[in-house]
């Protein structure tokens, strides 16, 4: 049972706190401050990075979080918004869907038998459409596609759906799709990795089975996005 004076968003985030771990172990894994419980219990307001470093931190991602949220509705026993939502007396307008792309195994990126999986992206295959979570709703060119082999594991597992966002800015320690550059344009090959380092000569991505962390020279790179996190 909530406990009153809770903020809606504290109460659904501790959905997500480890087991083995304390409110305050889980800020100190992530990295935030203690205090931040405190605030988001009051307000609920906490900033969007703080939201993904305790996310990450318990192994999950913003997009998980947002589309829990959205299923989360109030309801009453006849299935109906429940009095005094406002749901009940006003909603936004629904998101458009998000298209999930066809992606499937791409071969292997370097030195043979190193184990470094490619992914096949075929852009204009549409598979299915998704509900998009509200953090996507202002980003129209972002697209969902299907893990695919198991360089990942445990972070995203095979045949696990992850949300892409093209707008969203990528920073050191992101999962990342990093789409090839071949002769003559854009090839269809992308790593999905993770971003270790990133200067002007290239990046250096890592994937977790086999574990490996590598480099890519940057007149290989067409361009870098952001993996949001997985999809429910």
């Amino acid at each position: 049972m909530a406990t009153s004076g809770e903020s809606q968003i504290y109460r659904d985030l501790m959905r997500f706190r480890p087991a083995e771990l304390s409110a305050n172990g889980w800020a100190v894994k992530a990295g935030v401050s203690r205090t931040v419980w405190a605030d988001m219990r009051r307000h609920g307001n906490p900033a969007r990075r703080t939201l993904e470093k305790l996310l990450s931190a318990a192994g999950s991602s913003l997009a998980e979080f947002e589309a829990l949220r959205l299923g989360a509705q109030p309801q009453t026993a006849s299935g109906g918004p429940a009095l005094g939502d406002p749901a009940r007396a006003w909603s936004p307008a629904a998101l458009p869907p998000l298209p999930l792309v066809a992606s499937a195994f791409g071969g292997e990126w370097g030195r043979p038998r190193r184990g470094i999986e490619l992914t096949g992206i075929r852009s204009g295959e549409l598979l299915e459409r998704l509900p998009r979570p509200a953090s996507l709703g202002s980003d129209p060119d972002a697209f969902a596609v299907t893990i695919v082999g198991e360089s990942m594991w445990p972070r995203f597992r095979p045949g696990s759906r992850v949300a892409v966002s093209p707008r969203a800015p990528v920073a050191i320690g992101d999962d990342v799709m990093v789409r090839l550059r071949v002769s003559g344009g854009e090839s269809d090959k992308v790593l999905i990795k993770q971003l270790v380092k990133q200067d002007s000569a290239g990046v250096d991505l890592r994937q977790f089975n086999p574990d490996h962390t590598f480099r890519v020279d940057g007149n290989k790179i067409d361009v870098i996005i952001k993996v949001l996190g997985e999809l429910i």
